[in-house]
């Protein structure tokens, strides 16, 4: 059913099956109820610090104690969840979309969940914004697929590339284990000049991290005294899983210096990879 305000009901002869998708259909209406009304809670609140804000005529530091002295008051009777960096949140979130609610119908289907909103809001600019949130909601992104799509500045290599379905591709064969359940990539569109890249480029993440690689292997290079390239890609085995270092240098007065530009996995096992 495309109305998830209605517990699905379904008689197909199976108890067990129909049970299951009953149990199922609830726990998503469920969850979509109380979505609308988190995100709905978080938009009035920071709508009501917004008029509450007004009363200073613009001075920041009144905006900030107004946070300070509710988070304080927040946070005595309902807990954690109301420190002042959640107000700030609330409040960015109603300035960046302040009609977000008059504009609906009274449906949630174009709703996205709290912590999507809470990542979009790290974009600044609003086209990019609004085309993330419009391809979050159309093709059901997690909230992992989208952290890392803004991560790896999906929308700009999209408008960048002349050729895109190359990128699609990449895009979804990388996060299809989030959307069944972290590349940090390049964070300014400005470093594609930077890199070389040509305008009829596909901006697929391996040759953009190829070509950072690159441009690291020489800039260090060029530091010049006791360094020598070692290996690129150099493959290091542990009990536990194999690890590929991108740069390995030697460097005669500290032994063996390495540059990590590692997989997200390498990141989160930094030890291990040392």
């Amino acid at each position: 059913m495309s109305d998830r305000s209605v517990i699905q009901y379904v008689n197909s002869n199976n108890l067990l099956s129909d049970a299951k998708v009953i149990i199922e259909s609830a726990q998503k209406t469920a969850f979509a109820a109380v979505n609308v009304a988190l995100v709905n809670r978080n938009w009035l609140l920071g709508k009501r610090i917004a008029d509450e804000e007004l009363k200073g005529e613009g001075r920041a530091e009144y905006g900030a104690e107004i946070i300070k002295n509710l988070a304080k008051a927040l946070t005595g009777e309902y807990g954690k969840g109301f420190t002042k960096s959640n107000l700030y949140s609330f409040y960015n979130f109603y300035k960046t979309y302040p009609e977000i609610f008059q504009a609906l119908t009274g449906k949630s289907t174009s709703i996205l969940s709290w912590t999507h909103y809470l990542i979009l809001l790290q974009v600044k600019d609003s086209k990019a914004r609004f085309w993330y949130e419009n391809e979050a909601i159309n093709e059901t992104w997690s909230t992992r697929t989208l952290q890392r799509n803004i991560d790896s500045q999906y929308y700009y290599r999209m408008l960048s590339s002349q050729v895109k379905e190359p990128v699609k591709q990449e895009m979804e064969s990388l996060t299809e284990k989030y959307q069944k359940e972290k590349l940090e990539f390049i964070k300014n569109p400005m470093v594609v000049e930077f890199l070389g890249l040509t305008s009829d480029t596909s901006f697929t993440e391996s040759k953009l991290e190829s070509s950072i690689i690159t441009h690291l292997q020489k800039f260090i290079m060029e530091m010049g005294k006791g360094y020598a390239f070692v290996a690129r890609q150099q493959h290091i085995h542990t009990t536990k899983q194999d690890y590929y270092i991108d740069l390995v240098f030697y460097n005669s007065l500290q032994l063996l210096s390495r540059l990590l530009i590692a997989p997200s996995q390498c990141l989160q096992s930094l030890e291990q990879c040392a």
